[in-house]
């Protein structure tokens, strides 16, 4: 199984990005092949000038076609996700998310902005086709602590059970997931096939 973790944050230290890290290596363990973007990677004129021809933008969408699912992490900023994510999946062909199964995350400041969520990022995912979005894990910045020199970043135990929780459902409907069926393959099928009248 291959995911594409998308980090929505333009910062480099992001409680958005802990998240993603935990799920990443949480799925890691499980035998998933994980292939991480953020939003930093990308030339900011490339996003800014729509430049779908751009080398990153290219590989970028080819992994996310090939991909059985996406893991998005972004912080929450006035109710809603990052401008730079929703830029980068302005360059996304308009099914890139049809077949998979998509894990959206957040972070913000407070519970205000849990539902910006539903209300803002999953209409987006879901005008990109994605074909099973589950819940979604919202995590208040206080439930996520940074690392220092000493110690490993860490989450608050009700998140950490309702990321784990979450990431069992995504690694059950991603073994589930409807597999689209390979043209080469049907060729093949129907031209051995024997026929009678």
């Amino acid at each position: 199984m291959l995911v594409v973790s998308l980090a929505g944050s333009p910062s480099q230290r992001s409680r958005s990005g802990v998240l993603l890290d935990f799920a990443s290596d949480w799925l890691r363990q499980r035998g998933t092949e994980v292939v991480s973007y953020g939003v930093r990677d990308f030339d900011a004129e490339d996003l800014l000038h729509a430049r779908f021809d751009s080398p990153l933008v290219q590989r970028f969408a080819g992994h996310v076609e090939a991909a059985d699912g996406l893991l998005i992490a972004t912080p929450i900023y006035k109710a809603s996700f990052s401008g730079a994510l929703k830029a980068l999946l302005d360059l996304l062909p308009e099914r890139a998310l049809a077949h998979k199964v998509v894990l959206p995350m957040a972070s913000g400041g407070s519970v205000a902005h849990m539902l910006a969520v539903d209300y803002a990022l999953k209409p987006v995912l879901a005008a990109l086709k994605a074909q099973e979005m589950l819940h979604g894990v919202y995590a208040v910045d206080a439930q996520i602590s940074y690392a220092d020199g000493t110690r490993l970043p860490s989450l608050a135990p009700e998140l950490t059970e309702r990321l784990l929780e979450s990431l069992e459902q995504l690694y059950a409907a991603l073994a589930r997931r409807h597999q689209p069926l390979d043209p080469k393959l049907l060729h093949t099928s129907l031209t051995s096939a024997r026929w009678s009248i």
